[in-house]
């Protein structure tokens, strides 16, 4: 009777670490995707100021959400 009562007091619902570490993920990939976007959507000038230039935006812009 006390294992048992020890196994139901000592359980805990089970939360993953991979879990976890996978929404940081799909988080990262979203903002990749949506900074890369955003960047294809600045003027000559504002890429200028941050020290690009359209073709770097040009090719960064095409990468995959995944790749950092």
């Amino acid at each position: 009777m006390s294992m048992m009562n020890l196994s139901i007091s000592t359980f805990r619902p089970y939360h993953s670490p991979r879990w976890s570490q996978l929404k940081h993920y799909f988080n990262d990939w979203q903002r990749y995707a949506r900074s890369r976007h955003e960047l294809m959507n600045l003027s000559d000038r504002t890429l200028r100021d941050i020290g690009l230039s359209r073709c770097d935006a040009g090719f960064e812009a095409p990468k995959p959400f995944w790749m950092a």
